[in-house]
This record gives C-alpha cells, sequence and structure tokens, in this order.
C-alpha cells in the first residue's frame, strides 16, 4: 500500500471514535497521521486518547498539532493561573479520566503532548489547528492565530498553493467544511456529531459517531459542506 497522510479532526476525548476511525484507517509503517489538535477535554476519555495515540506513534509516524485545548490543559498541569477557565472548558472530564488528580497523570502523558507542534507543513498541504495569516511566513504565526482563531469564512488561499487543513471551528452540519484552499475538519464529534478522518492524499472520508458508529466512507466532494 503507498504512503498515506491520514488527518483526523478535534478528538476531544472521545476514545471510541478515535478507536473507530483508526479502526478503518489501519495506518500502517509508512503512513503520517496527524491530530489536527484539541484531543483532550470535553469528552469522557482523555486518557484513553491518549494511550491510544502513543501506540500509533510506535507503529506509524504521527504529527501531533498543538490546540488551544492543549494549552489550556499544559498551562493548568504547570501550575498556571488558568484552572478555573480550563476546567470551565472541559478540563473536569481530563481530570476525571485520570481519577480525578494531577497527580495521577502519567508523566510520559504530559511529555507526549510537549512534542507537539504549531503546524506542520508537506509539499502540498499545511496542517494548523485554527487559523493562520497566509501575508505572515509560517514561521511568524502568533500562537493565537494558530491556536485560537476561528475561521470567518472569508480567508484567501495560501499564496503557496498549498492546502491549509485545520480544525477548531465546529461544523454543526457534522460534515468538513470545504472553501478555496482551506479544509476544516473539526466535525463536532463531542457535541454529538461526528470525528472525521481524511485520508489527504485520496480525499476519502472517514467518521464515527461518539459511540464509534461509522458513517461509511465518502470522497470530499460528496460529503462536504461548501
Amino acid at each position: 500500500m503507498p504512503e498515506r497522510t491520514l488527518a483526523i479532526g478535534d478528538i476531544h476525548g472521545c476514545d471510541v471514535a478515535l478507536n473507530s476511525i483508526l479502526d478503518q484507517f489501519e495506518p500502517t509503517a509508512e503512513d503520517t497521521v496527524v491530530v489536527i489538535g484539541d484531543i483532550v477535554d470535553r469528552g469522557p476519555g482523555t486518557r484513553q486518547v491518549i494511550e491510544r495515540l502513543m501506540e500509533v506513534a510506535q507503529t506509524s509516524r504521527l504529527i501531533g498539532i498543538l490546540g488551544n485545548h492543549e494549552q489550556m490543559f499544559l498551562e493548568a498541569y504547570h501550575g498556571g493561573d488558568v484552572l478555573e477557565t480550563w476546567i470551565g472548558f472541559g478540563g473536569q472530564a481530563v481530570l476525571d479520566s485520570y481519577g480525578g488528580d494531577f497527580n495521577a497523570i502519567p508523566p510520559e502523558h504530559i511529555e507526549f503532548l510537549l512534542s507537539f507542534r504549531n503546524y506542520w507543513e508537506t509539499e502540498s498541504e499545511i496542517f494548523v489547528h485554527a487559523n493562520l495569516d497566509p501575508d505572515v511566513p509560517l514561521i511568524e504565526q502568533t500562537i493565537e492565530c494558530l491556536r485560537w482563531r476561528k475561521l470567518t469564512g472569508t480567508e484567501p488561499p495560501h499564496p503557496s498553493g498549498k492546502r491549509i487543513i485545520c480544525g477548531h471551528s465546529p461544523q454543526k452540519t457534522g460534515r468538513p467544511l470545504v472553501r478555496d484552499g482551506w479544509v476544516c475538519i473539526d466535525t463536532a464529534v463531542c457535541r454529538g456529531l461526528y470525528l472525521t478522518g481524511l485520508d489527504v492524499t485520496t480525499n476519502l472520508v472517514y467518521q464515527s459517531d461518539p459511540a464509534g458508529r461509522s458513517r461509511g466512507v465518502k470522497t470530499l466532494d460528496e460529503l462536504a459542506s461548501k
């Protein structure tokens, strides 16, 4: 099987849906799996999500992109003043998945999240969590833009011609959003809709709901909201 680039949208602790997507992907050692950020918070299984992704990293190439929820989690874990804010944004579910105690979080789980990056670029795509300014070089993008800024729908294509794959802006249709040069694959699984996996190489879309029920495989053009 040729090597693939497989992107997964905002997981938000929905481990059953993640397992379903990975079972459909069946990633191999030749594949790259890109998680687009916000793997933590809100859903019941943050610990299980991290453990499963750490397993994937042992058998495939795994690229993690930092989302705003990882940022809040890590700041709270390291004693920052965002604890109450983070708890209100779904952090309590993270603590619950570890038995309610920061001290129960394995250090290797924190190290795993710290290995995530701000963006990842290939010859044909740019992967970010939230947004980017096409007029600013990638290395100079602000954290506010990369992790926090919602899509407005007016973002222009990137001047490089590369397609931007992002999350963060939940699609209430449960379908990926496709604009000129942009694809958003946050399809609101933690709100009862779907987790989206996109085979970037073929534009095949795999989706599962929080209970792990597959929506079947469709092309991006067939499924997308525009």
